[in-house]
């Protein structure tokens, strides 16, 4: 393909986060992939200077006031660009902020089933009109009046309370209750109003029971020495609270993040009683289309919406319901070339994986019908089995066909080699990378010897092997249930690497980080692992129903290694989190200077005051609001950045400031802290050999892509000493990593299990999925199609076999098919 002069975006002089003053000509109305190993600043010349740009000349052209209402990006540092349209970025982000995000929400789809319903749907008789509005959870107009258009009731629940109705109160019956004096005053209340507090709680009056854990009344009864145990002291009057009121008092009221844990353990999340858990008024689920109210058509999967609603999209194109319902049957039917048709519009966007996210952002670009726009895309692959990224490579297509530009970073080599052309940056990340190796058609990269995408695109790489390993023994799951698993039985071998594989949503994450993580915390008496925030996917929450489990009792821990963020504010950051930190702020304690000065540990937090600095409160930078313009934050004007104050940073370690050492890279701070401790040397070792050298000491979390947390959370794992045998479970681990990175992480993996502990992992890159011992395909599809086991042994035995999804893809990646 040729390109004319006037069709290229040209950047001179980027020097964005590592970009080293990179100058490259980029061309327009192609598919233009960013490749490089992780960190080597493709991302920053992709999103940080070409996006940004293009928004930051979107955003000059809008009135100051309307600014306000924009998320801004900051301007790149960049001399010029020029032949740069308008552009939009579909990044990978994962979940949404709330809940109420939906499927449906993200398409926009659910604005246009609403109207159906509004001015097409069946009203009960003498039913009064509803506006479109009305079938919404999300508004005053359509939201249960109970639940608030959440769908789900928050309460305590006596079986949580009181855990054991065999014991007394006296014996702590109420686990609900405080401890300590407020504990002992409780009882003393409760004996003064005439219950016995050493009767078993089953054998109390049922009135009685209800009253202590549900009531409201706070009654204040007199204590006089006589009723405290060993009596003694004065009178005073004790304030009862019931079970429930503690618990909604502790929660609303206390600081302390263990306190409020406790609580939550006393209460369940159930179905609205009045909604059935839909979220809606009656009225509005009183009204049909179809035959369906519109809460169990927000449902049914794609692939049976889809065929509800072709029946009404032919006839008068001037009817409401043809024409909305042909628009509707439109939009579908790109979400199941996409692979997406076990989705459902009410789906909550908080249970959707970026891949999964991001396909649906595409899909709603492509009807937009935009021409001449540059489309900026994050890893469009990550996420995806083999079959499910052919179909997205011809929706790429599809948005050039439609005279658009796409810029898309891409470790998936069979993308690459799809491309119209290639921007390499490199040769390593961090320091080591930020200069263009290549720029040009694919086949040209060839040449380029340094390039470790040239290496793994052509063939020159060796690739991480292994010997097969023989299972030391088996799990056994039978009768499994959740989500789409219906008595699902399947067989884990013990003391080698297994991948389990399949199609999107075919429930590999529902049988890897939720039933297998939960079945062996239940064997070693762990709690489950809590959601990450209290919006994650409330399903999480659910009990796994088991039939039989064999062979769990092997297991000393489990570790399950994902992709949420390892904090979600600045103040955690990557040192904090493996401890290296703490380290860290012992050799600085440790020096003459501040022992002379009197500094302690906690002086060389930021996060503590006496250390940190005041006017910024160790955050390193200031909010700065502006008259007509939106907010900004701009670095702190007295530590200029480094979160420390002046005298804290006067104590110098081998001449470096502790703020100096957060600004290593974890390669630098190798060279230069090298031998200081052995805890540092341990941790920086060990997040190398997971490929991190290029991320800064203290780099905060916010800034960390999901593949970044999960390799510091291994790296974290990695440095402890090993101890029996633990089980493994890891989510896509490769999910962001260039090839070359991949071989790093495989070794570390591979490690674990010669060490004598088991790995199982969800996987889609082939590659990696060769190098397994044991394999577990599930499918056949996604959603109700899958959710079964399709193929299981080595990965030579499933690509011969030929059975499921993965077989056929394996197959020529083992060189058993042609390519």
């Amino acid at each position: 393909m040729s390109y004319p002069l006037d069709g290229y975006v040209r950047v001179r002089g980027a020097r964005e986060h590592n970009l080293k003053d990179v100058d490259v000509d980029v061309p327009r109305n192609a598919i233009v992939a960013f490749t490089g190993v992780s960190g080597s600043g493709k991302s920053s010349l992709a999103f940080g200077t070409i996006y940004a740009e293009a928004q930051r000349r979107y955003f000059e052209s809008v009135a100051p006031y309307a600014r306000r209402l924009l998320q801004q990006v900051g301007a790149p540092h960049v001399d010029e660009i020029t032949g740069l349209p308008p552009a939009v970025a579909l990044q990978q982000r994962r979940g949404a902020p709330s809940s109420r995000s939906t499927v449906g929400t993200i398409t926009t789809l659910s604005n246009l089933v609403r109207i159906l319903y509004s001015r097409a749907g069946s009203y009960p008789p003498g039913a009064e009109h509803l506006a479109a509005e009305a079938f919404s959870p999300n508004t005053t107009a359509g939201a249960c009046p109970e639940c608030h258009g959440l769908g789900v009731t928050h309460d305590v629940a006596e079986d949580l309370l009181v855990p054991d109705p065999a014991l007394s109160i006296r014996d702590g019956a109420i686990a609900a209750w405080p401890g300590a004096w407020q504990g002992h005053n409780l009882r003393r209340i409760v004996k003064n109003l005439g219950i016995d507090v050493d009767r078993p709680w089953r054998e109390l009056a049922a009135k009685d029971r209800q009253w202590l854990l549900f009531t409201d009344e706070q009654p204040s009864v007199l204590i006089r020495p006589q009723d405290k145990d060993g009596g003694g002291g004065r009178d005073y009057h004790g304030t009862f609270r019931s079970a429930r009121s503690h618990v909604h008092h502790v929660l609303a009221s206390s600081a302390s993040a263990a306190m409020r844990a406790k609580m939550l353990a006393f209460v369940r999340s159930t179905p609205c009683p009045v909604c059935d858990g839909t979220g809606l008024r009656v009225e509005a689920l009183a009204v049909t289309f179809a035959g369906v109210s519109i809460a169990a058509l927000g449902a049914l999967p794609f692939t049976e919406l889809v065929e509800l609603l072709r029946s009404s999209a032919t006839g008068d194109e001037d009817d409401v319901a043809v024409r909305i319902s042909a628009d509707l049957v439109a939009r579908i039917d790109l979400l199941l070339d996409l692979g997406l048709g076990y989705l459902s519009l009410g789906r909550t966007s908080t249970t959707l994986s970026p891949g999964e996210a991001q396909r649906l952002r595409i899909a709603t670009q492509l009807r937009s019908g935009l021409f001449g726009v540059v489309y900026v895309l994050d890893e469009p692959s990550a996420g995806l089995h083999p079959a499910d990224a052919e179909p997205l490579l011809g929706v790429l297509d599809q948005l050039k066909a439609a005279g658009n530009s796409l810029f898309v970073v891409e470790h998936d080599l069979d993308v690459v080699r799809r491309a119209d052309w290639v921007v390499d940056i490199g040769p390593a990340a961090g320091g080591g990378g930020g200069q263009v190796l290549w720029s040009g058609p694919v086949a040209g990269l060839e040449g380029v010897r340094e390039s470790p995408t040239s290496d793994h695109l052509f063939g020159r790489a060796a690739r991480f092997e292994h010997e097969l390993r023989t299972p030391s023994a088996w799990l056994h799951l039978g009768g499994v249930t959740r989500h789409n698993l219906r008595d699902l039985s399947v067989d884990l071998p013990l003391g080698v690497l297994t991948a389990v594989t399949g199609v999107s949503g075919s429930g590999k994450s529902t049988l890897v980080s939720q039933v297998l993580a939960e079945v062996v915390r239940a064997e070693l008496g762990q709690a489950p692992e809590p959601p990450a925030d209290e919006d994650e996917d409330e399903d999480s929450g659910q009990p796994v129903e088991i039939g039989r489990v064999v062979g769990a009792e092997a297991f000393d821990r489990v570790v399950v290694v994902d992709q949420r963020p390892i904090g979600r504010t600045p103040r955690s950051n990557l040192a904090t989190y493996t401890g290296l930190f703490d380290a860290v702020r012992k050799l600085f304690a440790a020096t003459p200077e501040a022992r002379q000065r009197g500094y302690g540990v906690g002086r060389f937090s930021f996060n503590v005051a006496g250390g940190r600095c005041e006017t910024c409160d160790g955050e390193g930078f200031v909010s700065v609001e502006l008259l007509f313009l939106p907010g900004t934050y701009g670095p702190c004007p007295t530590c200029h950045g480094a979160r420390y104050n002046a005298e804290t940073l006067e104590v110098t370690y081998r001449d470096l400031s502790v703020a100096d050492v957060l600004a290593l890279s974890v390669d630098e701070a190798a060279a230069l802290l090298d031998g200081a401790a052995a805890g540092i040397t341990r941790s920086l070792e060990a997040l190398r050999d997971v490929g991190l050298g290029y991320l800064r000491l203290g780099q905060p979390a916010t800034e960390l892509s999901g593949g970044e947390a999960q390799r510091i959370k291994l790296a974290t794992e990695l440095q402890r000493a090993r101890r029996g045998h633990a089980l493994y479970l890891l989510d896509e681990p490769t999910a962001g990593l260039h090839p070359a990175d991949i071989d790093l992480l495989l070794r570390q993996l591979h490690g674990l299990v010669d060490a004598g502990s088991t790995v199982v992992l969800v996987e889609h890159d082939l590659p990696t999925i060769a190098t397994a011992d044991w394999l577990v395909d599930l499918g056949p599809g996604g959603g109700d199609a899958g959710g079964r086991v399709v193929a299981t042994g080595t990965p030579y035995d499933v690509a011969a076999a030929g059975v499921g999804a993965t077989a056929p893809y394996l197959a020529r990646r083992l060189g058993l098919a042609p390519h």
